[in-house]
């Protein structure tokens, strides 16, 4: 039995979580790594767009943008 994972577009603002997986391909996953979310570093949600997307994320010292759809694509390990 597969077990689901969360994906980024399950945290809530100030909350923070370890990248677990990418499950993007080709130019989307390449441009996700480039950002500097790759397995083992840890995100937090800064907030949500008024419309839920884009969300803002901080990764290390930096700050990003990405689409729901992208943050969906990336599975966290998170603890409640």
């Amino acid at each position: 039995m597969e077990q689901l994972f969360r994906t980024l577009n399950d945290l809530k603002p100030g909350q923070r979580a370890c990248i677990r997986r990418h499950r993007s391909e080709g130019g989307v996953r390449q441009r996700l790594l480039d950002l500097g979310l790759m397995p083992g570093v840890e995100v937090t949600l800064v907030r949500s767009a008024p419309l839920n997307d884009p969300v803002e994320l901080k990764v290390e010292a930096s700050s990003i943008s990405l689409r729901r759809k992208e943050a969906g694509t990336i599975e966290i390990h998170h603890d409640e």
